[in-house]
C-alpha cells in the first residue's frame, strides 16, 4: 500500500501516506455499513423462516408470529393507552422474542429479548386478549 518514489520528499510522503489512510478508513466505513445492512436484512428474514428440524424423529416448533398493539401504559395493564401496530416474533426453540416495528421509508425497529431477560408474563383478568410482558431491568 505504501509506495516511495525517488526524490518525494518527507513531507509529500507524509502527505501521501495521510491520503491513503483516509482512502483506507472511507473504505473500511463502507464495509462495514454493507455488513450491517446485510446483518440487519439477514436478521429481518430468519425471522419469517421457520427452523428446520434436526432430523426426523425431532419435531420442531415453527417460529410464530403475531400482529399486536404495544400499549403506551405499561405500568397499569387495565388502563387502555395510546397503541401502535408491531409484530411479535416467538422463537421457542431459539429462546427469542423479537419486536418489530416497520417504520417510514420499509425502514425496520427491532427489539430481541432472549428467554433469560423475561421475568413474568401476565394475562389480563379484564381483557381477553391482552398480555403484560415483564423483561429484566
Amino acid at each position: 500500500l505504501l509506495f516511495q518514489t525517488a526524490g518525494q520528499s518527507g513531507e509529500q510522503e507524509l502527505e501521501s501516506l495521510v491520503l491513503k489512510l483516509s482512502v483506507l478508513k472511507d473504505f473500511l466505513s463502507s464495509i462495514e455499513k454493507k455488513a450491517l445492512k446485510a446483518l440487519q436484512e439477514m436478521s429481518s428474514t430468519t425471522l419469517a423462516i421457520p427452523p428446520q428440524p434436526l432430523s426426523r424423529k425431532a419435531k420442531s416448533i415453527p417460529v410464530q408470529t403475531f400482529e399486536v398493539k404495544l400499549d403506551i401504559t405499561l405500568g397499569d395493564l387495565t388502563k387502555i393507552g395510546k397503541s401502535q401496530k408491531y409484530t411479535l416474533s416467538v422463537d421457542v426453540e431459539g429462546g427469542k422474542l423479537v419486536v418489530l416495528k416497520k417504520q417510514k421509508d420499509s425502514q425496520e425497529d427491532w427489539n430481541t429479548f432472549t428467554h433469560d431477560k423475561i421475568r413474568q408474563l401476565i394475562k389480563s383478568q379484564r381483557v381477553q386478549n391482552k398480555l403484560g410482558i415483564v423483561f429484566e431491568k
